[in-house]
């Protein structure tokens, strides 16, 4: 029997921006697949491209240059008139932003603006869209939905917004969803449920997600997949578990190495990676990492020379895909393991 093929498929994803000091190519030559039923998590530090990559997928660039192609289940989506790309918004694909407070009309109760987003797609009526708005409330495990779907944005807290922003989401029964940094400004425990309430919704819809996130934490707990961006490209792809216990690519290490670990002396330094990242106006020919890279710095100059002057393709490693020309032997686990 034939695999399934993937629900999502991107390849060579550029995004450019043109600004008075230059271009600046903020996504660059990406690519990466998403199956129905499973999690991408795309991690990395601010201004790798994460988010630049999901406002692409969803169309929703405006004054950038997008190149490449997008594919979701079988439709090429660069290109696509607006008109067409807005029909499959919220029908086909959807997407949780960082900031529900700004995402959400102050002005419209959460009810309303529930109802008429499936409105626009179904072409419901009121009562029928009403409905399916308390129904999505309850759903997402908001108390007493009925009475709460006549409440404002700002009578809720944070991780309920959060909560009325996935049920927004998914009232139309998209097939993917992008959750763009969907628990940075909430606690831990409210954190925690809005996790574990997207895996319930995705495991009971077979649904695609893509989960943009700076916490290695988050991605640890909810992702079956991981790619690791850097300076617009990918550095790394694995299934979580390899990645987390057997990274490929220096910079993964060093994410890794990052992170406090529970048996680390109460005064322990916290763990940096060295430099910062690179221009996006001015980027290297080279590996974007290699002014960064201890690998790099410690290789034979002729070593060295090659990271810095050739950039590295993505190439398959021991069920890794890593850009690296000195990539981390596989043999040895990360210390620690899997967190």
């Amino acid at each position: 029997m034939a695999a399934e093929p993937p629900l999502l498929t991107v390849t060579g994803l550029t995004v450019t921006f043109p600004t008075p000091r230059g271009d600046v190519r903020a996504v660059d030559s990406l690519g990466f697949t998403v199956h129905r039923g499973r999690t991408l998590g795309i991690v990395g530090e601010s201004g790798s491209g994460k988010s630049v990559t999901s406002l692409a997928v969803m169309g929703l660039h405006t004054g950038a240059r997008v190149t490449g192609s997008v594919v979701l289940d079988g439709r090429e989506l660069t290109g696509l008139p607006e008109r067409d790309l807005n029909r499959l918004r919220g029908r086909r694909m959807a997407m949780i932003f960082q900031d529900p407070l700004s995402s959400l009309h102050p002005s419209y109760t959460v009810g309303e603006q529930i109802a008429e987003h499936h409105r626009v797609h179904f072409g419901s009526r009121r009562a029928a869209a009403r409905r399916r708005a308390v129904e999505m409330l309850g759903e997402v495990g908001i108390p007493e939905p009925a009475r709460r779907a006549g409440e404002y944005p700002h009578q809720f807290s944070g991780g309920m917004r959060q909560r009325v922003m996935i049920a927004m989401a998914l009232a139309c029964e998209p097939d993917l969803l992008i959750a763009d940094e969907p628990t940075t400004a909430l606690d831990v425990t409210v954190q925690a449920q809005i996790l574990e309430l997207l895996a319930r919704l995705q495991q009971e819809r077979g649904l695609a997600v893509v989960l943009i996130t700076h916490d290695l934490g988050v991605v640890a707990r909810v992702a079956h997949d991981v790619l690791v961006m850097y300076g617009g490209r990918a550095a790394e792809q694995a299934p979580v578990d390899a990645l987390f216990t057997v990274p490929a690519h220096p910079y993964t290490r060093g994410l890794l190495d990052s992170l406090p670990r529970l048996d680390d002396p109460d005064d322990a330094p916290l763990r940096a990676i060295p430099g910062s990242p690179p221009s996006l106006l001015a980027p290297t020919p080279g590996c974007a990492f290699a002014p960064r890279c201890p690998r790099a710095a410690a290789a034979p100059a002729a070593e060295r020379a090659r990271c810095e002057d050739t950039g590295p393709a993505l190439t398959a490693s021991q069920g890794h895909l890593v850009a690296c020309h000195l990539p981390l032997h596989t043999d040895a686990p990360a210390p620690g393991g899997p967190r």
